[in-house]
């Protein structure tokens, strides 16, 4: 009998929820068969089987949560069948080179979401382990100093839980009552609120979808520059999306400093000569951010193209990983459903986002009289630790001088 363990799915994730199994007990397969899809923060990976023979056992169901390296498949392998080597696993990128993600896992600026590299006893030539935490529990091992190197994880996997932190800490963690307080789950709802329902566990984009705001409220310090553009001289026929993308561009231009990546640990500042906007897409299973590349040097035609394809592929859950990574700036296009205006949030280490809303004709005083005029509602959010009131203000007022012109 031979066992083969979930393999670390090429990001670093520390876990991946089954969607469905190709396979069953008894199946006979090949090497490079699909095996089975699962579902991670990024995308639906399709694993395929790394022998052939004969499947004995499947570990876990559809929607079951399985920890990177916990057994997945076990087969009968015949004596002169060797495993396919598995792929080299991807150089690490260096700390100054942000990793990518989803609304749901943002990139972080010096170590994984869930899982970092520690030194056990701090001495730099002992074997390395995999420490697994959320981001919120790293920020409170941090606060009570606690080595998340020396706590033993009771959670799924060897995840660290709150309680670990806590129990290790000992006596000092009575000081930080109310932090633990807001960061262990909820209290459970009233009956009269779920009305008969059961508590559902948030899985797949909604999990990291948690887990990202998480990790922006606790690091970001979200400031918000509500205005309106009067879109009024536009032709007939102008492509909003496309538009929007373009001012972007136009305004990281006139205001580089909020195409940028700011990490609040070593208090630096990245800014990035490109501008690759995140672009929220919402979908059944929650939201998706897909990457439009270099907006401010591409035709119209190109960038529709580009928007076309991603967010299809968004909404398929076939989105390539590559396209969910290494953003300099993000915007969320609610308008296209409803809102006026929103406080749209920061992911770190992006410094700005810009929300859009809902388009409206507003009474506008003009001379002589007054004028119904096309406009659109923009929300600017932006990390007001790395960048100042005058330079997010600047910022809006390009975009708006970009998105009123009227070609």
């Amino acid at each position: 009998m031979t066992t083969f363990n979930l393999p670390d799915l090429g990001e670093g994730l520390a876990e991946a929820e089954i969607v469905r199994w190709h396979v069953k007990t008894g199946d006979q397969v090949k090497v490079d068969q699909p095996m089975v899809a699962l579902e991670t923060a990024k995308a639906v990976v399709e694993v395929p089987s790394p022998y052939s023979g004969v499947i004995r056992a499947l570990h876990g169901e559809p929607g079951d949560v399985i920890a990177t390296g916990a057994p997945l498949v076990e087969f009968d392998v015949a004596a002169s069948q060797t495993a396919r080597p598995a792929p080299a696993k991807a150089p690490e990128r260096p700390a100054a080179d942000d990793s990518g993600t989803v609304v749901g896992s943002m990139p972080t600026t010096n170590e994984e979401e869930f899982i970092e590299t520690a030194v056990a006893g701090g001495n730099s030539g002992a074997p390395r382990e995999r420490v697994r935490a959320a981001p919120a529990v790293r920020a409170l091992a941090k606060r009570l100093g606690v080595d998340l190197a020396r706590v033993a994880g009771s959670g799924r996997g060897g995840l660290i839980t709150v309680d670990d932190v806590m129990t290790t800490s000992g006596p000092t963690a009575l000081h930080t009552a109310a932090t633990v307080t807001a960061l262990k789950t909820a209290p459970s709802a009233p009956r009269a609120a779920v009305a008969g329902g059961e508590p559902e566990k948030l899985r797949g984009l909604r999990r990291a979808m948690a887990q990202s705001m998480s990790l922006a409220r606790d690091n970001v310090m979200n400031c918000t520059l509500f205005d309106d553009a009067d879109l009024h001289r536009w032709a007939k026929g102008q492509d909003f999306t496309i538009r929007l993308l373009r001012a972007i561009g136009a305004a990281c231009r006139a205001e580089p400093g909020l195409n940028a990546w700011f990490d609040g640990e070593a208090q630096s500042r990245r800014l990035l000569a490109r501008v690759d906007v995140a672009m929220a897409v919402d979908t059944p299973d929650g939201l998706l951010v897909p990457v439009i590349r270099d907006v401010g040097g591409r035709a119209a035609e190109a960038l529709r193209a580009d928007v076309d394809r991603l967010k299809r592929t968004a909404r398929d859950r076939t989105v390539a990983p590559e396209d969910l990574r290494d953003f300099s700036f993000m915007l969320s296009n609610y308008g296209m459903i409803a809102g006026r205006y929103a406080t749209p949030v920061v992911v770190p280490p992006v410094v700005a986002i810009l929300g859009a809303g809902r388009l409206s004709h507003d009474v506008i005083a003009v001379m002589g009289g007054i004028e119904a005029h096309l406009r659109m509602p923009l929300s600017l959010t932006f990390d007001h630790r790395c960048v100042t009131g005058g330079e997010a203000a600047r910022f809006l007022a390009a975009l708006m001088r970009d998105l009123e012109r009227d070609t």
